[in-house]
């Protein structure tokens, strides 16, 4: 029988990630002679699937933990469009429809798993609103080094493929730190739609959710063909879910202030993404996530005092929805100026 190499631990986020025993077992070796810092050049250079591009050289990777801002060590990750999204999450209308989300079904003092969690800004969001036991997990250990260094280091984090962690069905099991107290709130916001065996990771969603758990999916694709998308049905069908609303109606609620309109599948087949609610639907929030918290400061994406799209791409697919966001920076600021985003809550070392 052949043994799994040993799950490593560099600068406290362990590499549990299925599919790549070598570099785990490469990184373990490192960590055990006393060599971190080329054992997370190995770890920083390791991407999803979806991924096309290649790593940048190792002295390159090697000069990320001196990186002053979150930009700068995007920067030095050669993570492209990528930093692009991250580095403007904070405004753009998919992660507001994801808040819109939350506020209507409200983990409270329930443990959270934030799967995918990419560089944790919704963690930040949730840790800044006082909820506590924090998971963030994803494949890319890159993220998770950006999430814990830069936006929400009171998480936990676990590069781990939770369709792929053996025992996850166990309640309790404790495997590469996945030890969430259940019934839990488990979130997968804007990544369902790219996992290509959608039946394993709902079963791992759930399994992680515990009896009388939450799992809540924010914006899986329907029409927009980016990954692998599915239709309302059958998101709902393999989910589990009889709770399912349009993204764009969930933006526009947090922005109008007001809950957002769940819908029935079938008049969903028009909407580019969809969100669903599965087991426990739990209560609002009792706090506005329409309103960030301060300190606030102007959004970036104006430049000069013109809303500037980091890239084309960038604007072709935000830009039609982000209407909250005029062209020209208002002078004086509209009352509602945070809610609109114009003013925003980015991290410290933004």
């Amino acid at each position: 029988m052949t043994l799994a190499p040993p799950v490593p631990l560099v600068d406290g986020i362990p590499f549990a990630r299925a599919g790549r025993e070598d570099l785990r077992a490469e990184v373990a070796g490192l960590v055990a002679a006393g060599e971190p810092a080329r054992a997370r050049v190995l770890l920083l250079a390791d991407a999803d699937d979806w991924w096309t591009e290649p790593p940048p050289p190792a002295e390159q990777l090697a000069r990320v933990p001196a990186a002053r801002t979150l930009r700068e060590a995007m920067d030095l990750l050669g993570m492209g469009r990528v930093a692009d999204y991250f580095a403007h999450r904070w405004s753009d209308p998919t992660h507001l429809a994801g808040l819109a989300l939350l506020q209507q079904h409200w983990p409270g003092r329930r443990p959270v798993v934030d799967v995918a969690c990419g560089i944790g800004t919704q963690l930040r969001e949730l840790a800044r609103r006082g909820c506590t036991g924090l998971v963030g997990v994803d494949v890319v250990w890159a993220k998770l080094w950006l999430a814990r260094r830069f936006v929400c280091p009171g998480a936990r984090y676990v590069c781990a493929d939770v369709t792929a962690v053996p025992g996850l069905t166990v309640p309790g099991t404790a495997v590469a730190g996945l030890d969430v107290p259940q019934p839990a709130y488990v979130l997968c916001s804007d990544a369902f739609y790219f996992m290509r065996d959608k039946p394993a990771a709902a079963a791992a969603l759930h399994a992680l959710a515990g009896p009388g758990g939450t799992v809540a999916v924010g914006h899986a694709h329907v029409t927009d063909p980016a990954g692998e998308p599915s239709t309302p049905e059958g998101y709902a069908a393999v989910l589990g879910a009889d709770l399912l609303y349009d993204d764009g109606e969930l933006t526009r609620a947090l922005l109008e202030g007001r809950p957002p309109r769940p819908a029935a599948p079938a008049e969903l087949h028009g909407s580019e993404a969809v969100a669903l609610v599965a087991g426990d639907p739990r209560r609002p929030a009792p706090v506005d996530l329409g309103e960030p918290l301060p300190p606030l400061r102007p959004n970036p994406l104006y430049v000069d005092g013109v809303r500037t799209w980091p890239s084309d791409r960038y604007g072709a697919e935000y830009g039609p929805r982000s209407g909250y966001l005029p062209e020209r920076w208002p002078d004086p600021l509209p009352p509602d100026a945070a809610r609109r985003r114009l003013l925003v809550d980015l991290p410290e070392a933004w």
